[in-house]
């Protein structure tokens, strides 16, 4: 089992790509944000496999956040 964190501050597109993933036996997805400021929080407390993060996003963008985690 894959462990996915979603961070997308589309809700809509966020929402499906968590549907999409969800069906896919593989994966699970344990944590969904719509802030960049609130990816490492989000990883530190569900300890996801991968993170799926958007570039474009308040707080801080995906790559800053992606150099936190």
């Amino acid at each position: 089992m894959i462990r996915l964190l979603v961070a997308d501050d589309q809700d809509i597109v966020r929402q499906a790509l968590c549907a999409l993933l969800s069906l896919e036996d593989d994966f699970e997805v344990v944590a969904s944000v719509g802030r960049g400021d609130e990816i490492a929080a989000a990883a530190k407390e569900a300890r996801p496999d991968v993170a799926l993060l958007d570039i474009e996003m308040p707080g801080i963008d995906g790559l800053a956040a992606a150099a936190i985690v």
